[in-house]
């Protein structure tokens, strides 16, 4: 059943577009990736299905959530599903958590505002959460404050915080960026197992192939503000459609260490037809000017472009 369903999604701002008509479907209990370089709209896609794009954003299109038209509602009724129903995860818990509260105080303010548990209540429920992320000596964490924690500390407080509501749908981005290596592992195996334990869907935000590929069923490509691939993880990682996830996949960590010649175009920038085609070895001159569809190429993929790799 479709729990997350975006239609023609864009954001623009006044020096250009952010994210240009994204349609995407969720389903319950799913857990989706979406990738690309920074300024690639997966942040700001991220954001504007929570209602939260920034003040200078102008976002239209179509957000529907369990049946509930996002879109159109008020802020009033739609903070009342922030944190209850769906949550995010910001990428720099340092600047997300409140420096001068304690985490316990922190993780239960939620369970007040939605009226979910009285003050003792949330207090417990706040230590059975620090527990269920793993957190180490969890009834100590409770009584201290951010910065007498490690990075890894405050991620799982973070993720405690977005669990508290029981949201049906978690947005994850960046989670793991001030991490090392195995910190950042455990994190996206915790996210994976409280995905599959909760029957939670997740969409994780990340510039990092690996991650997605630790977590996710399905990947989806952003460039420019545009989707240009969707499809099974497993298929679009060994038979990449785009060009552009061809580039991704072969720059990922290796030696000799391969590139994507050119840089993502500033919004004021953005090129007409394919935003991709300056960078592309595949381009062809009606790439620059014909805009191309999100096509399906195989029961589990598809891709917006004029020219992609088609294969069994």
């Amino acid at each position: 059943m479709t729990l997350l369903a975006v239609e023609n999604l864009s954001a623009r701002f006044p020096e250009g577009t952010a994210l240009r008509d994204l349609s995407l479907t969720l389903k319950r209990g799913e857990r989706i990736g979406l990738v690309g370089e920074s300024g690639s709209g997966k942040t700001m896609a991220g954001l504007a299905v929570m209602g939260m794009a920034p003040e200078a954003a102008t976002v239209s299109g179509a957000i529907r959530f369990d049946g509930l038209a996002l879109h159109e509602m008020g802020e009033a009724a739609r903070a009342g599903l922030r944190g209850r129903r769906m949550a995010m995860i910001f990428q720099e818990p340092m600047t997300a958590l409140n420096p001068l509260q304690r985490i316990g105080t922190q993780i239960a303010e939620a369970l007040l505002w939605h009226r979910l548990a009285d003050r003792a209540g949330a207090a417990e429920r706040a230590l059975a959460l620090l527990e269920e992320v793993d957190m180490p000596e969890p009834a100590a964490r409770l009584q201290q404050y951010p910065h007498e924690l490690s990075g890894g500390q405050r991620q799982r407080a973070m993720i405690a915080m977005a669990l508290a509501c029981g949201p049906e749908l978690l947005i994850a981005d960046e989670p793991t960026t001030a991490l090392d290596v195995l910190r950042a592992r455990q994190v996206l195996d915790l996210l994976r197992r409280l995905s599959e334990t909760r029957g939670m869907a997740l969409i994780l935000i990340s510039h990092d192939l690996e991650a997605v590929e630790r977590v996710a069923e399905r990947l989806v490509v952003f460039y420019g503000g545009d989707l240009v691939e969707d499809g099974a993880t497993a298929r679009v990682l060994a038979r990449p459609a785009h060009p552009y996830t061809e580039g991704l996949i072969r720059a990922r960590p290796r030696q000799p260490l391969p590139t994507i010649a050119g840089r993502v175009p500033q919004l004021a920038e953005m090129p007409e037809g394919c935003r991709f085609h300056a960078r592309c070895p595949r381009r062809a001159h009606a790439c620059t000017t014909a805009r191309p569809a999100l096509t399906p190429l195989h029961a589990e993929q598809g891709a917006a472009c004029l020219f992609p790799t088609v294969e069994p």
